[in-house]
């Protein structure tokens, strides 16, 4: 990425740079002397460039607790990043800090079936609406084996993904669309504000390219065959499935975009599902980010929309690593045969396909998790209600700010989810990443790039409204140089 700065602009970045050094001292060390032998670029939200190298490490935690996190220099932040979405009830709430020494004590047992697995599986169950419940470790494993059972169930091969969508990074789901469907995107926007090009927007609309490109090096090209691309939000996907739908096992989505959250096409979903229901395609719901989060039984609770497969994961797991693939028994009876009794001749009525894992249902993946879903189900619906209103209250707040500013960036949430509404706003990703490093520099976490965070149960009222000012103060430095 090569910038083009003014001298203003080139002082300005320099000031960052040399603020965020000083006050990181350690953590660059850490990430200096750990290159060599650690490969590691989780902690990045941004691709590396030459402008900004001085300052491309991660910030280095020593403890946290509540809404609150310390770097190894020192440093306290209040925490929007929240373990990517993980930590709803704040870093280390005393319920499932007990519920996890409790497990320690018992043992760590692997191979023996937890006694925790049965009733964490009601719960999970329960809060979703799902009928059958399994576990594993990862967003990208559940989503995986997800795929896996609609292709055994529907005997087809095509899954169907969107682009802007992110559903972790096996082969499949790596896909995006080619570039000719992006410059066609950007047709529709730029002739949808011209009145006389409204027939030309319109035609182009229609016109949706559904051929996947893999999205990163390593992947190969073969695997594309078996994938389809389209537009979110878009009707015209809706006949590109028809077309498909003697090959397509899945459609599957994320109900609302990590990447593009201000998109919430309710309608569109309601025209998905009765379509792939229609044609015997799987529908599978990614809520890895919804789940858990804007209500007890996640995005298919808000939309009124029962998919035929959810996967879960972050909340769920309670802070350890955990993830839910849950579904409608049709589905998931392909993971153990279904059902069957002791004492007849009943027997596995369908067949099975491949699914296993050594760390599976780990004990302290389990305790977390049952400490985790229990309090959701004692808190009941007021606790999703109450924290996506903070957080609407947030944004409401920051939307007035930049309009009497004057300021072409607009933020948009989605229950306790809040982020920079790109669609809606004038931003680079270079000034959105000089905005995550002025708001690093004043003590709100956040990675490098992100624009925007997650609230929690536990940010207070005083929390809010430091994330408010940081946001304010850091919006109008970068206007005063020319960044916006």
């Amino acid at each position: 990425m090569t910038i083009t700065s003014t001298p203003t602009k080139q002082q300005h970045l320099q000031a960052i740079i040399n603020r965020y050094t000083q006050r990181t001292v350690k953590s660059k060390q850490v990430a200096a002397a750990n290159r060599a032998v650690l490969a590691d670029k989780s902690a990045i939200g941004f691709n590396f460039s030459p402008e900004i190298k001085e300052i491309c490490y991660p910030i280095v935690a020593a403890r946290s607790q509540g809404s609150k996190l310390w770097d190894i220099d020192g440093n306290e932040y209040i925490d929007i990043l929240m373990g990517l979405g993980t930590n709803l009830f704040g870093h280390n709430p005393s319920f499932i800090k007990t519920a996890i020494e409790q497990q320690l004590q018992n043992g760590i047992q692997i191979g023996p079936q937890s006694e925790l697995a049965g009733v964490t599986a009601q719960l999970a169950a329960e809060l979703t609406g799902m009928e059958r419940v399994t576990f594993s470790n990862t967003g990208t494993e559940a989503v995986m084996t997800a795929v896996r059972i609609a292709r055994t169930a529907t005997q087809r091969n095509k899954i169907a993904v969107f682009t802007n969508s992110y559903h972790g990074h096996f082969d499949s789901a790596l896909m995006r669309a080619p570039l000719s469907e992006y410059a066609r995107k950007k047709a529709v926007t730029v002739s949808a504000t011209r009145p006389w090009l409204k027939p030309v927007s319109w035609l182009l609309s229609q016109r949706i390219n559904s051929h996947a490109v893999p999205a990163a090096i390593g992947i190969p090209e073969a695997t594309a065959r078996n994938v389809i691309v389209l537009e979110y939000g878009n009707p015209q996907s809706l006949a590109t499935i028809q077309t498909y739908k003697k090959d397509l096992a899945a459609v599957l989505v994320e109900p609302v975009q990590s990447r593009c959250p201000e998109l919430q096409p309710q309608a569109f979903l309601t025209h998905l599902r009765t379509l792939t229901k229609d044609l015997d395609i799987a529908l599978i719901f990614d809520e890895m980010v919804t789940g858990f989060r804007v209500a007890q039984g996640g995005a298919q609770e808000y939309f009124g929309i029962a998919a035929d497969i959810a996967t879960y994961s972050k909340i769920a797991g309670g802070g350890l690593p955990l993830s839910i693939i849950a579904g409608k028994s049709r589905f998931m009876d392909h993971i153990d045969g279904g059902q069957w009794q002791f004492g007849d001749r009943s027997t596995p009525q369908v067949p099975t396909t491949f699914f296993a894992g050594t760390f599976c249902k780990h004990p302290l993946s389990l305790a977390a998790a049952h400490a985790a879903l229990k309090h959701l189900k004692e808190q009941g619906p007021s606790l999703q209600t109450d924290l996506t209103q903070k957080t609407k209250s947030l944004v409401d707040r920051l939307n007035s700010f930049t309009a009497e500013a004057s300021l072409p960036v607009r933020f948009t949430q989605f229950g306790s989810f809040f982020a920079i509404a790109l669609t809606q706003s004038q931003i680079t990703p270079f000034t959105t990443t000089l905005l995550s490093y002025h708001l690093l520099n004043q003590g709100i976490y956040l990675r490098s790039g992100d624009k925007g965070g997650f609230l929690s149960t536990a940010h207070t009222p005083e929390d809010i409204e430091a994330i408010y000012q940081a946001f304010q103060t850091s919006l109008l430095t970068l206007k005063s140089v020319g960044y916006l």
